[in-house]
């Protein structure tokens, strides 16, 4: 990563780190295809100048390159657990874990004041999610044999020391057991905010917060067209990837009716800030478009000198005219635009790169499937213009009701004249020939979704047959060696 803007700050580093502390005020550019540093706001001094709306929009457009400097980043967040009792890990925990990850493997900490609350090496970084799920945003790559590397390194690392404390890591989408109030809170100001402002917006943020795990992969595009085009087929097909990676069927110990309840939970935390962006599939959808969507979606936050500052309820369009309540006269700046951009919660997402937000967390296979799925099907120049053909016809009462069912039935769901598992392998299919027409043998990473779509039964569908039928319906089994990192 380069960096951009302020320079980082170094403070002598606590514990078991030995080498100087970035704290939270680093900075990272966020080019096309490279993870945002998500723990971690971008600092921004308050605006020398007035910022426009096109440069807002420049901002976005700035993420096109060509497709021969095309990466992807793939992310993917756990539940820690304590092996003697099966609770949820607490901070001490996941502070042994981040300082072994600098004392003994290279990396160096992002501090929050006096907690280690993240580490970076090489472009990667571990985070912590509000309720101590722990998450590797991996270096921007260009095969998927790299990310899977990187991603055996990671749980290598992980469960090293994860033996050493008594605690390990389960590989399922959704806590299947602890409440909310059960789960450790992380010292993290920014989730604090969130955390006090959920509620007053939908009935499940703090499900999400606190109790969900997701695999995400970010996906490069060349022009605003190819943008729009990579957008569109990736809102339409979100779905078959939910049914694919559907791995969450249990909460507060018992079965929810859904095989995907963290897709499930999306639907009521804050619906001007989620959802399924009908406009994407408006003529005049580009760059443009996406930024008067972000303009008018509330905020958390502003941050200025190290501290996260409760802007709740404002818009950053108000932002921009000096009219936030809580800050009258401030005016923004390109990187309150960029931390602004990180709050919102789409079924994809838009940056400078395109986030796929649609799969639930899950086994480590499971996360390397996730981007040779997409890579497969947006990296490759037929499979992308094959798919486009496929969903041009899909109206938006199909986009809205799959987005209601899919977390439900999964790969069952009915769809025009068969179900979507039809769907799914026509899916794994183009992205299957644009694997292969990369031609670096990548192909077998998509096996684990191959099985799923043949078979029509998810992970979710599994979990639930044990839970009936082994299990005498009880979901402790789950915290076993056969079921975790």
């Amino acid at each position: 990563m380069h960096h951009s803007g302020a320079l980082p700050h170094t403070a002598p580093c606590q514990g078991l780190c030995k080498r100087p502390t970035l704290l939270i005020k680093r900075t990272y550019s966020s080019r096309c295809g490279q993870q945002p540093r998500r723990p971690s706001a971008v600092a921004a001094e308050p605006a020398v100048q007035q910022l426009k709306k096109s440069d807002l929009v420049q901002y976005m457009r700035s993420g096109c390159r060509p497709k021969d400097q095309w990466r992807f980043g793939t992310e993917h967040e756990k539940l820690g657990y304590n092996l003697s009792d099966h609770r949820r890990i607490d901070y001490n925990s996941i502070k042994a874990l981040l300082e072994g990850l600098c004392s003994r493997f290279g990396w160096d900490p992002i501090m929050e004041g006096d907690y280690i609350i993240g580490a970076v090496l090489d472009g990667q970084s571990v985070t912590i999610e509000p309720g101590g799920q722990f998450e590797l945003s991996g270096a921007p790559v260009d095969t998927l044999h790299k990310t899977c590397s990187e991603v055996n390194s990671h749980l290598y690392q992980i469960k090293t020391m994860a033996k050493e404390l008594d605690i390990a890591f389960l590989t399922v989408g959704f806590d299947p057991k602890w409440a909310v109030a059960d789960v450790p809170i992380m010292p993290k100001n920014r989730y604090r905010i969130m955390r006090e402002y959920m509620p007053k917006v939908g009935t499940l943020g703090h499900d999400m917060m606190f109790r969900s795990t997701t695999i995400q992969v970010n996906i490069d595009f060349e022009s605003e067209q190819d943008m729009v085009e990579k957008a569109r087929i990736g809102l339409a097909l979100q779905p078959v990837a939910t049914a694919l990676f559907a791995n969450s069927p249990f909460r507060d110990g018992k079965p929810t009716g859904y095989l995907s309840w963290r897709s499930h939970v999306w639907t009521d935390v804050d619906n001007n800030r989620c959802g399924t962006l009908p406009f994407v599939f408006d003529d005049d959808f580009g760059f443009d478009r996406y930024v008067e969507y972000a303009l008018d979606v509330p905020m958390y936050f502003v941050y200025r000198e190290g501290q996260y500052l409760d802007a709740t309820g404002g818009s950053f369009r108000a932002f921009m005219e000096g009219k936030l309540d809580q800050f009258p006269g401030e005016k923004p700046t390109l990187k309150d635009w960029e931390n602004h951009l990180s709050t919102i919660f789409p079924e994809i997402r838009l940056k400078k790169f395109i986030e796929m937000r649609g799969a639930d967390g899950g086994p480590w296979k499971i996360i390397c499937a996730l981007s040779a799925l997409w890579v497969g099907l947006l990296y490759d120049l037929d499979s992308q213009a094959a798919a486009l053909e496929f969903i041009k016809d899909w109206t938006r009462e199909d986009h809205d009701y799959l987005r209601a069912e899919v977390p439900k039935t999964a790969l069952k769901t009915p769809f025009r004249q068969g179900t979507l598992q039809d769907v799914a392998k026509k899916m794994l299919q183009l992205s299957r020939d644009g694997l292969a027409r990369r031609g670096k043998h990548e192909e077998p990473f998509l096996e684990p979704l191959q099985e799923i779509a043949d078979s029509g039964k998810t992970n979710a569908e599994r979990w639930l047959d044990k839970y009936y039928n082994e299990w005498n319906e009880s979901v402790d089994p789950v915290y076993t060696e056969e079921f975790t990192y």
